[in-house]
């Protein structure tokens, strides 16, 4: 595959140095010994387990530090749209845990049967989520934003036993599809109080079952947790996930995040999401951190008064985010006391160069942007505490993950060793917490794995220094005359603009050219479009990027489609472009779906 001119090239100039001080005091200080020497087997051994070889998350999250100085800790602080707080100590979770899991042994949902939550981020959704764990049953969250529709596809698919909700968001979204649900047995809601037929109330439920429940001991195989994930088109897909995951989890919260436990922890994150779930609920317990929920939207003003005022020393948030933090200004971050904040992490879609170099300004510190997928089930590539960061740049592979750059041909899959040659991601399977399956798509899974690699369809190349750089989704790249041009190093440089918010970029068919990129603009506030300021972004790409590359069009919209997320959906900016069928829009924000 011809390598195109990569945005990453430039951004190199702007490496980022590691604090040297920091970097000594890591978890992981030296990167290179800790990749030699890792192995999964030790990894597990750093958790408790449970007799005979068995496992379970809740236990390796909750249980096991019952016996430790964690016990009394706080383990979760839930702040309300009001500002008010409520503490759950490590032991206080484990005994509302037990009761979740008494209730659900109570209602007969046997180990293996499916437990979905559609809830905002409320204490009940945490409880759930890990109660069913340690009650040996299934996990699934859905995001309280969805509608009927993609509620029923989800619970149809996975055969939901049982849906812990609220009045409210039953009688709008669950009610409507109920009848179309006939595996769906108990509909327990948080609020309830009897006057909605063929549903129970939770808290009266809790408040009849015991304080003990000794977490179920599960195959390390045995299915733990099942995440939705979009595809371009059909229905959404459900990865399994197994117990073994906690090991991942617990591993890369250690190594990728530098968690401790004495840290104030933010994952902003929905748990109706995988991140919100791998890193918003487990891997922070199982390392007996405090974890910081906040029920509310962002709200610049509202998130930075949270990072003073819990003193959070790691934070993890997505691209969206912040882009919107820049948005609102430096100013509003450096009116704060966050000399608590030790690490910043970002995931969910690749992030911009510009807003790690801003980061770095404002905060006194990089966002570390790392790299995974809800089939992953965990962080696969990162930027740690001990390594200098390159703006732009995924990092490099957690220890314990083989990553590659592949090139498929009718011979099969072959490894691509050149630095800077630019092909599939692949990584080697066999880490704890990768995807065990579609549920019911056999075939669909298989087409992920070849020659000994899991494909995850992603555009990647990895340079000299052994940092991987994300180019594309492999149905984004753009083929413009011989140029191969991926869509995030346009996306990038129009973002160092300073009348630019947000950007999505697309191929569109050209007879002469074959494709030519067209950028959809988002303007921040107090710019106005017009058509100098589309000559001067025009402008500004073509000698950033160099008239190869740089797009051909440009249109400004109010807003760019997004996913609930965050990422912006560049496959619906083109199905709407060129008239062709949408897909799975489930999972986009607002009200288009």
């Amino acid at each position: 595959m011809e390598r195109p001119r990569f945005q990453g090239e430039d951004m190199t100039r702007e490496i980022i140095r590691k604090d040297p001080a920091y970097a000594a005091t890591a978890n992981m200080p030296d990167y290179a010994r800790e990749a030699a020497t890792f192995t999964w087997q030790a990894a597990r051994a750093r958790l408790s387990g449970l007799p005979g070889g068995r496992l379970n998350i809740a236990h390796e999250a909750l249980d096991r530090h019952l016996a430790t100085p964690a016990a009394d800790r706080i383990a979760l602080r839930w702040i309300a749209r009001d500002g008010t707080r409520r503490d759950f100590t490590y032991r206080a979770l484990v005994a509302e845990t037990a009761r979740f899991a008494g209730v659900l042994r109570a209602l007969g949902v046997a180990r293996g049967e499916r437990v979905y939550s559609l809830l905002g981020r409320v204490p009940e959704l945490y409880v759930a989520a890990l109660g069913t764990l340690k009650a040996g049953s299934v996990f699934c969250p859905m995001f309280s934003a969805f509608g009927p529709e993609p509620i029923q596809a989800r619970m149809e698919i996975g055969g939901a036993r049982v849906l812990v909700t609220s009045q409210a968001l039953y009688r709008k979204k669950v009610a409507p599809v109920r009848d179309r649900l006939p595996e769906l047995k108990d509909v327990l809601l948080i609020d309830g109080d009897g006057s909605i037929e063929g549903t129970r109330d939770l808290a009266a439920l809790m408040a009849a079952a015991p304080a003990e429940f000794p977490a179920e001991p599960m195959a390390p195989e045995d299915m733990a947790l099942l995440h939705f994930t979009s595809g371009t088109t059909g229905r959404p897909k459900g990865a399994v996930h197994v117990h073994e995951a906690v090991v991942a989890h617990h591993v890369t919260g250690v190594l990728a995040l530098d968690l401790r436990p004495d840290d104030v922890f933010w994952c902003t994150a929905d748990p109706g999401w995988v991140t919100g779930t791998s890193y918003g609920i487990v891997a922070p317990l199982t390392v007996g951190a405090t974890m910081i929920v906040d029920q509310a939207e962002y709200d610049a003003e509202r998130w930075y008064r949270i990072l003073e005022e819990e003193k959070v020393t790691v934070w993890y948030t997505a691209p969206t985010a912040i882009r919107m933090l820049m948005k609102a200004g430096a100013e509003m971050a450096k009116a704060r006391d966050l000399s608590h904040l030790r690490f910043m992490a970002s995931v969910g879609e690749p992030l911009n160069p510009e807003a790690v170099v801003w980061s770095d300004v404002v905060f006194g510190r990089p966002f570390h942007d790392n790299w995974w997928q809800t089939e992953t089930g965990g962080i696969m590539i990162a930027n740690y505490a001990s390594m200098d960061v390159k703006p732009g740049s995924m990092g490099k592979p957690l220890p314990g993950i083989v990553a590659g750059i592949v090139e498929a041909s009718a011979a099969g899959v072959r490894e691509v060793t050149r630095a800077g040659a630019i092909g599939e991601l692949a990584l080697r399977p066999g880490w704890p917490s990768m995807m065990r399956a579609y549920l019911h798509e056999e075939a669909r899974y298989d087409k992920c794995f070849s020659c000994g690699w899991y494909l995850t369809g992603d555009l990647a190349l990895r340079d000299e220094d052994g940092y991987y750089w994300f180019v594309g989704r492999a149905d984004d790249v753009i083929k413009s005359s011989g140029h191969l041009i991926g869509p995030f190093e346009v996306e990038s440089a129009l973002m160092e603009h300073p009348a630019v918010a947000e950007v999505g970029v697309i191929g569109i068919p050209d007879e002469t050219a074959g494709e030519i990129v067209k950028a959809y603009v988002a303007l921040k506030p107090g710019h106005r479009e017009s058509e100098d300021l589309r000559l001067d972004l025009l402008g500004h790409a073509r000698r950033r990027l160099g008239p190869a590359v740089a797009p051909k069009e440009i249109v400004f919209r109010p807003a760019l489609p997004r996913t609930r997320s965050g990422k912006i959906m560049r496959r619906l900016l083109k199905a709407r472009e060129l008239g062709l069928p949408e897909g799975d829009l489930s999972t986009l924000e607002g009200d288009e779906a």
